[in-house]
């Protein structure tokens, strides 16, 4: 699992290369995670490449969200294909994460009120 970052104004976007994010994969993301997070407090994860995800994967995004609650920044996501939408949505983790359709739309949420 690779994670590529990219800042742009105070945002930072993560661009997550894999195409599932999984009870095999979780570890390396969480780890490629840490030192991504530590950059900011406005966060965008762009998961475009993702497939599947199970409940670990979910679990470990939601990890990254309490982290940078923790410091007062935000997490949003976007770039969900359909079955990682139909997840999220099955298990109303669209209640939690604000989520857009693309990393420009979410960066753009930052900068409302």
């Amino acid at each position: 699992m690779e994670l590529y970052s990219e800042i742009i104004g105070d945002v930072v976007i993560v661009r997550v290369r894999g195409d599932h994010l999984d009870a095999g994969t979780v570890e390396d993301f969480k780890a490629a995670a840490d030192p991504v997070l530590e950059k900011g407090l406005q966060v965008v994860f762009d998961l475009q490449t993702l497939n599947f995800i199970d409940s670990s994967g979910i679990g470990a995004i939601i990890s990254c969200l309490r982290k940078i609650n923790t410091r007062g920044g935000d997490l949003k996501l976007c770039g969900l294909s359909r079955p990682v939408r139909s997840l999220f949505e099955l298990v109303r983790m669209h209640r939690i994460f604000d989520i857009f359709e693309n990393s420009d739309e979410a960066v753009a949420a930052f900068a409302r009120p």
